[in-house]
């Protein structure tokens, strides 16, 4: 079993040598970041998504699209559908602590904004709350 805990608890894939644990979304992406290359065998490449395991996959509500596990409630909206942040499909926590929630009107984000977009002059959110409350 080569699942592992990589930076900010994010799925990760663990390398022979059993310390380095190499983030999801970095596996088969054309740079090895194990020390023997493990992380971009043929083996584990050759016919994404199916050819990696499971816990790397995150499946979008569209069967045509699939991200990397831990592209999952990173507040972006990877699936283009928001169906890797919504809390039914995607089990996400609330907004964290540097995220404002709202209803985005930019289609990158899907229940919540950075807060650094906060009073910047800017409608992110549909109530502009953001520009506000925030």
């Amino acid at each position: 079993n080569r699942f592992c805990a990589a930076s900010g608890n994010r799925t990760g894939f663990l390398c022979d040598d059993r310390v380095t644990c190499v983030p999801a979304s970095h596996v088969c992406n054309r740079i090895q970041d194990c020390r023997n290359g493990e992380d971009e065998q043929e083996k584990l490449c050759d016919d994404l998504p199916s050819s990696l395991p499971g816990y790397l996959v995150f499946h979008c509500s569209n069967p045509a699209y699939w991200i990397y596990s831990d592209q999952r409630c990173d507040g972006m909206n990877d699936c283009g559908d928001c169906s890797d942040e919504m809390e039914s499909l995607a089990a996400c926590p609330p907004c964290g602590s540097e995220w404002w929630s709202c209803t985005p009107v930019l289609y990158e984000y899907c229940t919540c904004i950075p807060k650094r977009l906060c009073r910047d002059s800017i409608q992110h959110c549909a109530s502009w709350s953001d520009e506000y409350i925030c």
